[in-house]
């Protein structure tokens, strides 16, 4: 199928239409990337997009519970042109993702670009979409979209659901190879990288996970590599981060092609419930707390971290005397054990914490009592926590945290690192929690979460840079598919 030919088609079929543009919508099916993809999802509807959300069979059931209740359908009600639909990803919706995390990656890089084909073979191919599909927009990670989006005939938008300083990285890891800092090898000293376009100076250890030397040859090492070997190709990039906070690296990056941050993405109407666990109500909890009194903890959906860790971090709750909220996972350890905290800790503290498996973060987050956030600093919490106003404990896992941790610490300077050294020691951990709780004694590094917290909100409201550059974004992808 010759794309040009099929481009030219779909543009008169869109001016014919009043260019009423249908875009699919292929999230990594994880709820770091599910998350933004739903929220810009409607956003797009809100503009006048049609949206066809593409799950796949296990995520869509995990998120129905088997009740066939469409996600969108309160979107549709409020007049959005927006539906769902569903992909098998190769594995009964019983196997176990989780425990089996190397099968199923192999099979995402491997295998699931083969389904993605059939899938749109089967949807384009049938003439049936009105208006016709013109746009895919995939996530960043799959490295099949620019070969899907040029064999359909589709525009091809990439969402990179990371900071873009973490696109900035990955998109040159073969200048990275070439000065001898890829991969990061364990027993190397630290050292200071100046060369990446867009990039100020950034150590070695801050570079992502997947860059250190262990890492190299494994599933998640492959089709992350893959994928950034792809991401230039993609007609458009959408970056879920806010122009003031990466004002350098997106000016850089868009030298190279069409580049727009439009986030963060977060829609507080019509959004439907896109948790993949069932969630503890905490709001009752948090509102018998003094304000500011809570330390909140959790270490996101994916990541898994030892049993010496929670541990140390348990124990030093323990001494510091603080309130806080604790989401433990039943999967949070990756020896696997159910046996997550020291024997008597939740009696010791009842009084003071709670512990649950999974909640609302958002609803935590905008809650008077949290005073603070112990995170792993995965995208989506820091920018949460950036929304609300909420300081940050760092404590980076893997992939692209160690970096997003740089800019929370080092370059915004509204967060403190968990541990000052490569382990966690209680007493540390103690100490750090009663200075960052002390209102007086961390006024600057409020005063400083304030400001940025500002800068998100200005760049959502009308006029912000957020909101100008999805509306650039729009008129440019009108403009790439109605001109001849």
């Amino acid at each position: 199928m010759n794309r040009s030919i099929v481009l030219h088609s779909l543009r008169k079929m869109a001016e014919a239409r009043s260019c009423k543009l249908h875009a699919l919508m292929f999230p990594l099916p994880y709820q770091g990337h599910i998350n933004p993809f739903v929220d810009l999802a409607i956003k797009l509807a809100s503009k006048g997009f049609t949206i066809t959300f593409v799950h796949t069979q296990y995520i869509y059931h995990t998120l129905t519970n088997d009740k066939q209740t469409d996600l969108f359908s309160q979107a549709r009600k409020s007049g959005l042109d927006i539906t769902c639909c569903t992909i098998y990803d190769g594995f009964p919706v019983d196997f176990d993702r989780r425990l089996q995390f190397v099968e199923y990656f192999i099979s995402l890089l491997n295998d699931f670009p083969g389904r993605v084909d059939e899938f749109m073979g089967n949807m384009i191919g049938s003439g049936s979409s009105s208006p016709p599909v013109s746009v895919l927009i995939a996530d960043s990670f799959f490295a099949w979209s620019p070969w899907i989006a040029n064999k359909y005939g589709l525009v091809n938008v990439s969402f990179f659901t990371q900071p873009a300083l973490a696109f900035a990285i990955g998109c040159h890891w073969e200048l990275l190879t070439q000065n001898g800092h890829f991969p990061v090898k364990g027993d190397t000293e630290e050292e200071e990288i100046t060369y990446v376009p867009g990039v100020d100076a950034i150590s070695s250890k801050n570079l992502m996970s997947y860059f250190k030397e262990e890492e190299i040859g494994t599933p998640i090492h492959n089709f992350v590599f893959a994928a950034f070997h792809e991401m230039n190709r993609a007609d458009f990039v959408l970056h879920h981060t806010v122009q003031e906070l990466e004002s350098k690296t997106l000016t850089t990056l868009s030298k190279n092609q069409p580049t727009y941050a439009i986030g963060p993405v977060y829609s507080f109407t019509n959004r439907p419930d896109i948790s993949l666990r069932s969630e503890s109500d905490c709001a009752k909890w948090l509102d018998s707390k003094p304000p500011g009194s809570v330390l909140y903890v959790s270490f996101g959906s994916v990541v898994q971290t030892t049993k010496q860790v929670i541990q140390e971090i348990a124990y030093g709750l323990l001494l510091s005397g603080v309130n806080f909220l604790w989401v433990a996972r039943e999967d949070i350890l990756d020896s696997g054990d159910s046996d997550i905290f020291p024997d008597g800790f939740q009696d010791e503290t009842k009084d003071r914490g709670l512990i649950v498996p999974w909640c609302d973060q958002i609803m935590v987050l905008s809650n008077a009592g949290v005073g603070g956030f112990v995170t792993h600093c995965g995208w989506n919490s820091t920018l949460e926590s950036m929304w609300f106003g909420v300081p940050m404990i760092c404590n980076p896992v893997a992939y692209d945290q160690p970096t997003n941790r740089k800019l929370v610490v080092e370059d915004l300077k509204i967060g403190i690192n968990l541990s000052d050294g490569e382990s966690i020691h209680r007493q540390q951990v103690a100490e750090k929690i009663r200075g960052f709780m002390n209102a007086s004694a961390s006024q600057g590094l409020r005063d400083r979460s304030e400001k940025v917290k500002k800068i998100l909100h200005n760049a959502l409201d009308i006029g912000g840079s957020s909101q100008r550059n999805l509306d650039k974004f729009i008129e440019d992808l009108t403009a790439k598919i109605v001109d001849v």
